[in-house]
C-alpha cells in the first residue's frame, strides 16, 4: 500500500453508517498461504486485520494462539518475516498487528513502528506496555503514523479508563474477561460491562474482544459496544482447516450475524 489506512477513520465510518465493525485476528506466518487467509478474511468481511507476531512468551494469549505461535515459529517466522511477507501487498482494508513490548524494545522503537509503516501497518497492540511507560513507543509510533491501541481490562478504575480512551488511537480495545484469549461457552457479563464504561468516557471505537467465540455472542459483545475483535476461533480455523476459504467462510458467518441484528 502506498499510504497506511488510518484505522479509525475506517471503524468511524462503518459505524456511522449504523453497522458493528468487525476486527478480526490471524497469527502471522501461519501456513504459507497465511496472507491469502489475510485477503479472505477481508472480502468476507473484516473492517480491519489484526496480525499476531508470534513471541516466545505470550502472557495475554490462551492456549490455541499459543500453538498457533509455536507452530508458525517453528516453520521459521519471525517478526521481520512476516513484516516482508506483507510488504508489497495491497490490502483492502487496514491492518494492525498485536505482539509484544520486548520485539520493539529489542528492536528499537523507531526501526520498530517505521517498519511496520513501510509493511503497510496503521496499528500496532502490545498488551504488555503499561500506561507508565507509554510515552518513549508512542511517540515513535506517531511519527511513523502508527496508531498505538490500547486494552481496557474489567478491573481497570474509572481514572484510568479516561486516561486510557485519551492515550488510544484507532480504537479502544474493551477487554472482555479476566484472563487470557479463546473461545468460552458464554459470553461473559464483564464485556458487556466495560463496553458500558468505556463509551460513557470516550467517543472512539470501543470493541469488544477476549472470550467472543461464536457470531451470537459477537451480536450481545455489540449491545453496547461498537464491534468485536474475534480472534481464537478464527485461528483455530486456521489450525483446523488450513484453508483461507474456510477460514473466511467463518469470518462471513460474524459478518452476516452482525448486518443482520444491526
Amino acid at each position: 500500500m502506498s499510504e497506511n489506512v488510518e484505522i479509525e477513520s475506517v471503524l468511524r465510518k462503518k459505524i456511522d453508517s449504523g453497522k458493528k465493525a468487525l476486527v478480526v485476528y490471524i497469527t502471522g506466518g501461519l501456513g504459507n498461504d497465511w496472507i491469502q487467509t489475510m485477503h479472505s478474511v477481508i472480502e468476507a468481511g473484516a473492517d480491519v486485520v489484526e496480525i499476531g507476531i508470534p513471541f516466545s512468551d505470550p502472557v495475554m494469549d490462551g492456549p490455541i494462539i499459543q500453538m498457533a505461535n509455536e507452530s508458525s515459529m517453528e516453520s521459521g517466522s519471525t517478526p521481520v518475516s512476516i513484516l516482508n511477507d506483507l510488504r508489497g501487498e495491497s490490502s483492502a482494508a487496514p491492518l494492525a498487528v498485536m505482539t509484544y513490548y520486548n520485539l520493539a524494545y529489542r528492536m528499537g522503537h523507531e526501526r520498530f513502528a517505521s517498519g511496520l509503516a513501510s509493511a503497510g501497518i496503521s496499528g500496532c497492540i502490545l498488551p504488555d506496555l503499561p500506561l507508565e511507560e507509554l510515552d518513549a513507543w508512542s511517540e515513535s509510533a506517531s511519527n511513523s503514523k502508527i496508531e498505538t491501541i490500547l486494552l481496557a481490562a474489567p478491573t481497570t478504575p474509572d481514572e484510568r479508563l479516561y486516561e486510557i480512551c485519551t492515550r488510544s488511537y484507532g480504537f479502544v480495545y474493551a477487554v472482555g474477561l479476566l484472563g487470557v484469549t479463546g473461545v468460552r461457552s458464554e459470553l461473559a457479563d464483564s464485556a458487556i460491562e466495560i463496553a458500558s464504561r468505556l463509551k460513557k468516557v470516550t467517543s472512539k471505537p470501543v470493541l469488544v474482544g477476549v472470550g467472543i467465540g461464536t457470531p451470537e455472542q459477537a451480536v450481545k459483545a455489540s449491545e453496547i459496544s461498537d464491534g468485536v475483535i474475534v480472534g481464537s476461533a478464527i485461528v483455530q480455523e486456521m489450525i483446523d482447516s488450513s484453508s483461507p476459504e474456510k477460514v473466511g467462510e467463518l469470518v462471513s458467518s460474524f459478518r452476516n450475524a452482525l448486518d443482520k441484528n444491526y
